[in-house]
């Protein structure tokens, strides 16, 4: 019998979404449960996130990990970078909100105004594992597979073909050498704020010209956004790599 929350919050409208429909619907509840919801609604029947968002992690990583072993036969670096690109927290964030799973999350009144976009990523990618864990408990590992494949692996052909296994500032740099023959440079252009809590603003550049600008908390993660958007302003994608597709007969290498 599903809480009451289940109906209060619409999750039929999740289950629609992502084409599952719960036999025990509370899981589903559950896995959009932040531990400091239950902070502040003590009598809340159902427990935090945190136990399915480990067991999700696990298998959101096995089963892209199979998928890659199964389907491609480069080194096993290269298959390492590729799964993290896709199971890192910032692509289950993205996903989250692709799935809308915002709206369903169970959150304290603080952390519901918090505009912090980092602090709710963590939370998305959190609870999009806790989703995961979910499905595999209840409809096992075909169902956590589809899914996976649905949402997740689907991105593969974007990886692959944007560089995002490599990071941002490597992406940059190796294609401003390739195609420029240049390497950027970054250049602090604005520091604000206490010791404690700096805010950086930081320009990358090609030569003398200023291509894009980024802020952060730091000057890695500033100069991380600088070339992100730099690589979106020249529309640049990612090192051209051998992709190695395993054939209906090659062996299991």
């Amino acid at each position: 019998m599903p809480i009451a929350a289940y109906t209060e919050k619409k999750f039929p409208k999740l289950e629609e979404i992502i084409g599952i429909t719960f036999h025990n619907p509370n899981l589903l509840v559950q896995a959009l449960v932040h531990r400091s919801f239950l902070n502040e609604n003590r009598d809340f029947p159902l427990a935090h996130n945190e136990r399915l968002e480990f067991l999700g992690d696990a298998v959101l990583e096995l089963i892209v990990t199979q998928f890659l072993f199964d389907r491609y036969l480069n080194p096993e670096g290269e298959l390492t970078n590729w799964r993290a690109a896709l199971v890192n927290a910032k692509m289950c964030a993205d996903v989250a909100r692709e799935i809308g799973l915002e709206e369903f999350l169970f959150l304290s009144h603080g952390e519901q105004k918090d505009e912090n976009t980092k602090a709710r990523d963590y939370i998305l990618a959190n609870a999009f594992e806790a989703v995961i864990g979910a499905i595999f408990i209840d409809h096992g590992w075909d169902m956590a597979n589809q899914f996976v494949t649905r949402w997740i692996i689907s991105k593969l052909p974007e990886v692959l073909d944007l560089g995002l296994w490599m990071d941002p500032k490597s992406r940059f740099q190796e294609a401003a050498q390739e195609i420029v023959g240049i390497t950027p440079t970054y250049r602090v252009l604005k520091e604000d704020g206490p010791d404690h809590d700096k805010q950086f603003v930081v320009g990358v550049y090609l030569d003398k010209e200023k291509i894009a600008i980024g802020e952060g908390g730091s000057k890695q993660e500033a100069q991380v956004e600088a070339a992100e958007k730099g690589l979106k302003k020249k529309a640049w994608k990612g090192p051209k790599i051998q992709i190695l597709e395993r054939k209906e007969n090659d062996p299991i290498g």
